[in-house]
């Protein structure tokens, strides 16, 4: 049993293989949060890329925003027409309506935690209003 709520150790995850946004080999996943009331997130993820497979490139809403945070491994993002290396460490935010995606181009696994946000817009966000 965890020490507390909303704690979670990746190592001892048990993750379900999923094909992620039409990507071209299953990866592994597991969803620790989802939307509660009072939450800032959407949802929170980790996710295991195995070599050679991806999280296929796909476009999200307007309405919330992606972070990509690396743990282990290589691979290369793409973030809205742009590609780039990411390595362990590495935080990609993708914003608003942007089209992204993340292969495994390294030779272990590339391990990561996905969060996603509600965006409150402008005008909801403005206290003159």
């Amino acid at each position: 049993m965890p020490p507390v709520a909303g704690y979670f150790r990746y190592a001892s995850l048990d993750f379900e293989s999923v094909v992620a946004h039409d990507g071209s080999a299953p990866i592994l996943f597991r969803r620790l949060t989802e939307r509660a009331r009072g939450s800032a997130a959407n949802f929170i993820d980790a996710s295991i890329v195995p070599v050679g497979a991806d999280i296929g490139i796909h476009t999200h809403t307007m309405d919330n925003e992606e972070i990509y945070i690396v743990l282990e491994g290589v691979g290369r993002m793409h973030v809205d027409g742009e590609e780039f290396k990411v390595t362990a460490g590495d935080v990609i935010v993708n914003r608003p309506g942007g089209t992204h995606g993340l292969k495994n181009i390294g030779q272990v696994d590339l391990r990561l935690i996905v969060v996603e946000v509600p965006v409150v817009p402008e005008s909801s966000a403005d206290p003159e209003s």
